[in-house]
């Protein structure tokens, strides 16, 4: 019998050929009554071509398209892997499908889906990525209800954390899952194939959540609830900053996390921890309180140094000077730190002698180094006040030399009230001008319709009352009174032009010389063809009243025309009765012999002579 001969390979492609039929033919039992020389002629003696074609293919595995079979590797580099799954011929599937499996060498078996057993040029085509989704969903959802841990590859990172490929399906890693500690790198951690625990899975959306911080975390909380049941307070022990945040700074004391609170890493105000410690410094930190159940653990750094107050001067006392720095300032007063660890509050009311109300931003800045007077000094409750204004002499203590009454001066208008102006000769140093102070002869409603704030306005000083830091002043005092004047120009009867500047309900303001205004209530507005005298007009008033006191004038337009009038009828009706009377029998000689009858006609005619008066 003559035996078939193999040349050896000449290339990885013979190779690879040559181990397949070595496969192939590893079982192959060849017939008992074969003839080799009729094969090597073309014919064989009692076996047909479909026959042979019938053993042949029995050697070979069945595969059909869109399934998922084993297969082993036999070939393996950087682009490419050679899977043989027992068939005619060997699939290549890229190596990039395999990238979450970096330990694959020749021999292991694989999973891989049969695209097209054989496409146009006869090639097996292979996917070893649609293998593992074909079965992912099955394995993730099992692998989440077992609790079961899984490896994953890092491809990528993404927004919030990394894209992971778990049995071919991309999940989400969140940042805060990847450890126990903050990661600051995130892309330290890409290409790598590390074990995760599946946390979430959403099964409308098909979206996968893994977890590397969960398969730690059980290990770390018997390792906290062993670390925490040896703590005591009062205890030192050392640390390394993990995490720093605007409240505080968070300590890892090894397995265990407890927080500095921002209040104590300084005796001083610290305003940026990270102004006090770095990330992973080694520091020292005292336990100030614990919390079993919630795993609490609340630390102290400034505790390791003695309080700054125990160490402030013993000389130091009321009335003493002291400089420092503005480190807080609010509406109510500023804090000035004077040593590191004690401060001391100037309160807005001692920042200035003036008694108004006004924010401590006005006199200072946080940064500002500021001279001050110590008010008070308890230490035991461990306060301070100071004041600034202090270092200035009180504008009071010589209020009678510097503003004596009758002086003259310019001040500021500061605020109005419905009673007057308030306003300031000098910080520390306010008067009023009451309403009525403010003019002679115009009607003042409200202040601000004289002046308004922050204008300057001449003043005199009319009372001083030390005793409650106030001062009366007044603004018409500077000018004569005019009132004296206008007694004799203004008397009653008087006749004078005047223009009406404002209607009212009860009457009606008029403009006269000399800045002076008078009043006219309606019945005295009414002209002489009967109409009501209207705003703007000018017309002649008769005065009816003047009070010099009060500063009154009552005016009347309608008596200008009416007097002369009612003077001139009754000039006339005292000539009327004289008349009559000459015309009058004498009647002295009738009286002696007057009847009844002559006593009606007598009556009838003093009648008529009284109403002709």
């Amino acid at each position: 019998m003559q035996r078939l001969s193999w040349s050896p390979p000449r290339s990885r492609e013979g190779a690879r050929e040559s181990f397949i039929m070595s496969e192939l033919t590893k079982n192959v039992k060849p017939l008992d009554d074969f003839n080799w020389d009729e094969f090597e002629n073309g014919t064989v003696a009692n076996v047909s071509k479909e026959e042979l074609d019938k053993a042949y293919d029995e050697t070979l595995n069945k595969v059909a398209d869109h399934q998922v079979v084993d297969g082993k590797v036999i070939s393996v580099d950087k682009k490419e892997v050679v899977v043989n799954i027992g068939y005619k011929s060997d699939g290549i599937i890229p190596a990039s499908e395999f990238r979450y499996n970096p330990d694959l060498k020749i021999g292991d078996t694989v999973e891989v889906y049969v695209e097209s057993a054989e496409d146009k040029k006869g090639q097996l085509l292979l996917s070893h990525k649609k293998a593992r989704l074909s079965k992912a969903w099955d394995r993730v959802n099992a692998a989440l209800e077992a609790e079961e841990i899984v490896q994953g590859f890092i491809k990528c990172r993404t927004k919030g954390g990394m894209i992971v490929d778990v049995f071919g399906i991309e999940a989400f890693l969140p940042g805060s899952q990847i450890d126990v500690h903050p990661i600051r790198d995130y892309d330290q951690f890409v290409g790598k194939t590390m074990e995760f625990k599946i946390v979430k899975i959403n099964q409308e959306f098909r979206n996968v959540v893994v977890s590397h911080k969960a398969l730690i975390e059980a290990e770390l909380e018997a390792q906290k609830k062993e670390i925490i049941g040896k703590l005591e307070k009062g205890q030192i022990l050392e640390g390394t900053v993990k995490n720093i945040t605007s409240y505080g700074v968070f300590v890892d004391l090894g397995g265990v996390d407890g927080l500095i609170h921002i209040t104590d890493l300084s005796w001083g105000r610290v305003d940026d921890p990270k102004k006090v410690v770095e990330l992973d410094q080694k520091i020292n930190v005292v336990i100030l309180d614990f919390d079993d159940e919630k795993k609490r653990i609340a630390l102290g750094l400034k505790q390791l140094t003695p309080h700054p107050w125990d160490a402030l001067d013993a000389n130091l006392k009321v009335g003493d000077h002291v400089k420092g720095k503005v480190v807080v300032i609010a509406d109510y007063g500023a804090f000035v730190e004077i040593q590191p660890g004690v401060e001391g509050l100037i309160h807005v009311s001692e920042m200035s002698w003036s008694q108004h109300l006004r924010s401590a931003q006005e006199f200072l800045k946080v940064g500002d180094e500021v001279e001050a007077v110590i008010l008070t000094l308890d230490r035991d409750e461990r306060k301070m006040s100071l004041g600034i204004k202090q270092l200035k002499e009180d504008p009071w203590e010589s209020i009678e030399t510097k503003y004596p009454i009758g002086s003259k001066h310019n001040a500021k208008v500061r605020n109005f009230t419905n009673f007057g102006v308030f306003v300031e000769l000098e910080e520390g140093v306010d008067g009023l001008i009451h309403i009525s102070d403010l003019s002679w002869t115009k009607k003042v409603k409200h202040p601000s319709e004289f002046t308004q704030v922050g204008a300057p306005i001449d003043v005199i000083v009319l009372d001083i009352d030390k005793e409650n830091r106030r001062l009366s002043l007044g603004h018409k005092q500077l000018e004569e009174n005019p009132w004296d004047v206008f007694e004799e120009k203004y008397t009653v009867g008087s006749v004078h032009t005047g223009k009406i500047t404002e209607l009212l309900e009860k009457g009606a303001v008029v403009a006269l010389d000399e800045n002076v205004e008078g009043f006219a209530t309606p019945k005295h507005l009414v002209k002489e063809d009967g109409s009501q005298a209207q705003q703007g007009e000018e017309l002649p008033f008769k005065v009816i009243e003047f009070n010099k006191d009060s500063k009154r004038i009552i005016l009347s337009h309608s008596r200008t025309f009416e007097d002369p009038a009612r003077e001139e009828k009754k000039a006339a009706a005292k000539k009327a009765p004289r008349a009559k009377k000459d015309e009058t029998p004498k009647i002295e000689n009738v009286a002696a012999s007057t009847t009844l009858g002559d006593l009606d006609v007598l009556a009838n005619l003093k009648a008529q002579m009284e109403k002709g008066e």
